[in-house]
């Protein structure tokens, strides 16, 4: 068979064996593998291929950081951070009417600052916040759709694993990466709160109310958080200013959360043999499905598919965006079926060959920066999304007596917002690189 159509046909085999309960990483190992092989006609070369792929792909420096900015996040959920976000957020707003679900999104930004996972940040948050949401007389739906939302920004606000992973296929500057996704972090809590907001002036029976904390209630939950705030400056300004490398910024972050921990009686035999654990599976899982895109992408590099693409692409006489929203509808229809990960490790190294050759009225590197926050948001969507949405799934685990339609209606306002924010972020592409641009 030719290797072109080999290749296309390879991308219905992999669904197929994903739709069967096939895990990705395993699914796209065996087809690259399988497919490397058959272009190859020999089994030398792929033997060859095996020999040299594991040790290629994992001893680049920059994967160190993904066990370490993990280890940081199990740090700081057992030395009780994500408690104190939450409790210093609902001290503040809590009362408003949405204020209770308001403060679990703004809990969810400042945990997702120090954690880089989504997953994390849902499962963390969500065991902190749901009794409260209930406890308040938040409808469920509502309660559990804006935690899954706010989830999401565990892998949008630095640091973020899944932007790690993107900088080194693309080629980029983690620190600049970091730097392009702080404002569309913040831009997707604020339109998060402002969706909550609406809905629950649209329909006040969703929410209860909540009594406003004292002001000594209020400076003690400042006392009580101002240490994730020193953090969070501490390693993502000292990357920004080039004190230390990513992957040093990880460390200090790992030692000075661990330090906290410590202070707070988390760390004990039992929490650090739990964090090791949860911080080798999470690197292994990662670092499988590395390995399995690795495989595939080699496949479909013999193939030539990425370049005969990008060629295509050029003799088209068409916008550039048409080809950037064409690029963004598809990651929102593979995000109803794949995880977040697997979508950047499998199609960046097919589509960013396409969009390097568009001319988008910006520098080759700032358009990188740019298209890969877009990408992010829109694989973000993905994890809210029917019928795959991991941080759905998440949250509704710790939810069962909350039906999953009301939970499928209850995210969708929170969808809408993040479109309106892609929309947002394609017309007004400064709005992601001044930082970057500031920064250097």
């Amino acid at each position: 068979m030719d290797p072109m159509h080999l290749a296309v046909g390879s991308f219905g085999l992999l669904l197929a064996l994903i739709f069967l309960g096939m895990p990705i990483a395993l699914a796209m190992l065996l087809i690259g593998l399988t497919g490397s092989w058959l272009i190859y006609g020999a089994i030398d070369p792929l033997l060859y291929q095996l020999n040299q792929m594991a040790y290629s792909t994992f001893s680049t420096h920059s994967l160190s950081i993904i066990p370490l900015f993990l280890l940081m996040g199990q740090l700081a959920t057992v030395g009780g951070m994500s408690k104190a976000l939450f409790r210093a957020a609902e001290a503040f707003i809590g009362h408003r009417k949405g204020g209770v679900a308001m403060a679990a999104i703004g809990a969810c930004a400042g945990f997702g600052s120090i954690c880089g996972s989504s997953l994390a940040t849902a499962a963390t948050m969500g065991q902190v916040a749901l009794p409260e949401l209930r406890r308040a007389g938040y409808a469920g739906g509502l309660a559990t759709g804006a935690l899954a939302a706010g989830g999401t920004l565990g892998i949008l606000i630095p640091p973020s694993i899944v932007l790690v992973i993107y900088a080194i296929l693309a080629e980029q500057n983690i620190a600049s990466m970091f730097a392009a996704a702080i404002v569309p972090g913040i831009l997707a809590a604020l339109g998060y709160m402002v969706v909550v907001g609406v809905v629950v002036r649209l329909n006040p029976s969703l929410a209860g109310d909540v009594e406003p904390a004292s002001r000594r209630q209020r400076w003690q939950a400042l006392l009580e958080v101002w240490p994730v705030a020193v953090i969070f400056v501490v390693v993502i300004g000292g990357i920004y200013t080039g004190i230390f490398t990513p992957t040093e910024g990880a460390a200090v972050g790992v030692l000075a959360t661990g330090v906290l921990a410590w202070q707070r009686g988390g760390i004990t035999r039992e929490s650090t043999k739990r964090m090791l654990q949860g911080t080798a599976s999470g690197t292994a899982m990662v670092f499988f499905i590395v390995l399995g895109a690795a495989a595939f992408n080699t496949f479909l590099a013999l193939s030539q598919m990425p370049q005969e693409l990008a060629a295509w692409i050029g003799t088209l006489d068409v916008s550039p965006y048409t080809v950037l929203i064409a690029i963004l509808l598809f990651y929102l229809v593979l995000g109803c079926v794949m995880d977040s990960l697997s979508m950047i490790l499998l199609t960046i190294p097919i589509l960013f060959p396409v969009v390097s050759i568009l001319d988008f009225g910006m520098p080759p590197d700032q358009a990188a920066i740019w298209f890969g926050v877009l990408v992010l948001i829109v694989v973000e969507v993905g994890l809210i999304t029917p019928p795959v949405g991991m941080n759905l799934f998440i949250i509704q685990s710790m939810a069962p007596d909350v039906p999953i339609q009301a939970t499928y209606r209850g995210v969708l306002p929170f969808v809408l917002s993040d479109l309106l924010r892609v929309a947002l972020l394609v017309a007004l592409p400064g709005l992601t690189l001044w930082l970057p641009q500031l920064m250097l």
